[in-house]
Order: C-alpha cells, then sequence, then structure tokens
C-alpha cells in the first residue's frame, strides 16, 4: 500500500484526527469496522483543507455526515473519512436559509419553524444533515428537498461552484450528485422557504410528524428505509408480504414495526445487514418480479 505522509493534516487538526478509528462510531447503524484516518471537519474551511488533501494526495476518502444512509463494511474503509460537523446557519426573514452542510437536517427544521418560514416541517424528525439530505433528496410527510432547494455549493479541486435546483437534475430520493462520483465536496446548500407562517401551527404540524413517526418506524440502532418504494406500492409492504418482517440475521432484524427498516439489535456485524438486504430482495424478486432498489449506500472494504 503507498504511504501517504498525513503529518501536515494531523497539525492541522490536533485532536480531530484520528488512526484506525472505529466508523460504527460514526454511523446510524452504529456498524462499520475503522477507517485508516480520520478527521473531524468544524466548518467549511476544515472540509475544504480536508478534501485538497485526499486529492493532493491520490488519496480515497469519503464525508460522513449523520451515518444515516450508509452501510460501512466490517473491514472498514481504506483512506480518509471525513466527518462533517459544519454547522453555521444563516436565516432571513424572507425565507432565504444558507445552512453548511453539516447542520442536522431537523435542527435546521426547527430553527426555521421558529422564525416562521414554511417548507421544512416535514423534516423534523429526519436524521441526518442538510448536505446528505440535499445529494440525496430526503423526504417525508409529501414534502422534499426538491421542493425547498434554490442552490448548492460545491467545492472542487479547481474552484467552487454553484448548482441552481434544476442543474441538481432531482428525482425520487435522488439527485446530479448522488452516485456520480467525480471530485467536490458539498458545503453549503440554499433554501428558499416560504415567510410568514404561524409558528405556533408550525410547531403544532411538526409534532404531528414526529409522533406518526413514532408509531409507524422502529426505535434503536437502524440506516433509515433501506429501499426506495417502487412506482405505486411500498417496499415495507411487499416484504412483509414476502413473509420477512421479524425475520433475523446475526445481529440485525428486519423490524417487526415496519418492515423497511432493519435495526441492529446491539451485536449484528454489517456482514449480518448485507445479507438481509440481499435475503430481501431475492425474496421479494422471486414472488412479486420486483428488484427493490437500496435507498442506502455501501462504504469500505467488502
Amino acid at each position: 500500500m503507498r504511504s501517504v505522509d498525513y503529518s501536515r493534516l494531523q497539525a492541522a487538526f490536533g485532536p480531530r484526527f484520528f488512526r484506525d478509528e472505529p466508523l460504527a462510531k460514526y454511523t446510524a447503524a452504529r456498524l462499520g469496522g475503522p477507517a485508516d484516518v480520520l478527521v473531524v471537519a468544524r466548518n467549511i474551511s476544515d472540509l475544504v483543507l480536508a478534501a485538497d488533501f485526499a486529492w493532493t494526495n491520490d488519496l480515497a476518502y469519503r464525508i460522513l455526515g449523520g451515518g444515516a444512509n450508509v452501510l460501512v463494511a466490517d473491514a472498514g474503509f481504506r483512506g480518509l473519512v471525513i466527518v462533517n460537523r459544519a454547522a453555521g446557519i444563516i436565516i432571513r426573514a424572507d425565507g432565504a436559509v444558507r445552512a453548511e452542510s453539516g447542520v442536522s437536517l431537523s435542527t435546521l427544521a426547527r430553527r426555521c419553524m421558529k422564525r416562521g418560514l414554511v417548507g421544512l416541517e416535514w423534516a423534523v424528525s429526519i436524521p441526518g444533515t442538510v448536505g446528505g439530505a440535499a445529494i440525496n433528496n430526503a423526504g417525508a410527510h409529501g414534502g422534499d428537498m426538491a421542493g425547498c432547494v434554490h442552490e448548492v455549493v460545491l467545492h472542487r479541486p479547481d474552484g467552487d461552484e454553484i448548482l441552481t435546483t434544476a442543474q441538481m437534475a432531482y428525482g425520487y430520493r435522488t439527485s446530479a450528485l448522488k452516485g456520480r462520483g467525480g471530485r467536490f465536496v458539498l458545503t453549503e446548500v440554499v433554501l428558499a422557504l416560504r415567510p410568514g407562517g404561524d409558528p405556533a401551527a408550525l410547531q403544532a404540524q411538526a409534532e404531528a410528524y414526529v409522533a406518526h413517526r413514532k408509531r409507524t418506524q422502529p426505535p434503536g440502532a437502524s440506516l433509515g428505509s433501506i429501499f426506495k418504494n417502487p412506482p405505486g406500492d411500498y417496499a415495507g409492504r411487499l416484504i412483509e408480504a414476502a413473509g420477512l418482517k421479524g425475520k433475523r440475521i446475526g445481529g440485525v432484524q428486519i423490524s417487526p414495526v415496519h418492515a423497511n427498516f432493519f435495526v441492529n439489535l446491539g451485536e449484528g456485524t454489517a456482514a449480518d445487514y448485507l445479507a438481509l438486504i440481499r435475503l430481501a430482495q431475492e425474496t421479494v424478486a422471486r414472488q412479486f418480479g420486483i428488484m427493490l432498489e437500496p435507498e442506502i449506500e455501501l462504504i469500505g472494504e467488502w
């Protein structure tokens, strides 16, 4: 393996620089082996510095936000992992909101509601960061990021770039940036929300969404929805109809509450998780002729 001199990165990040850091600590399902090197970025300058280091050294790298849509291999990740904690927010009275990409989506939603800004209530209980949500076109309760993103700011090796909503080419749980590769870091998301809402009414609506989520989705360590809903149907319904609700492999279980959620019961492995995903795909395809498409992304040495 090619040797990389990390001394400059270590000097820049100090106590936020780690070697052989377990990634299970940074993912929602609490799964994943070690990264060769991990840094925690507290602001955009940190993000840019770490990404530039990776590009200059031709180093494999990944950026982790809330860790809700990624399954990290038990063998971990060979290269640099950048944990995004850039959390600056600017909220204007006219509904323009500029958020650094590491901001918690649910935190941003609540802050906007308190200011009477309409359009992000659906996100109040969605895990993860605004950057990840913008790339994945996260959504719930009839709303999604495509409905409120005005533009996103990317850092690339040759400078910054702004993509409009049209350029993001949003679709169901996807965008022009999802899974496309290329060298970029999403640094900021600009939202266009509607001013003039009643904060109390917005809060009431948000709490109704939270209550619904608690009734219909399981607690515990999961990655959120595992599969996209196929056209005209629901992944959870198909998995349940296939007789797999409650099915367990190792320490990971298809939730008895909602079959599109797989829960790490405490002793699960990423291999268990992936085996359960493959079982659900194969069984649903065999019984119903539908191949379920994962919402989550596999990271690391599989």
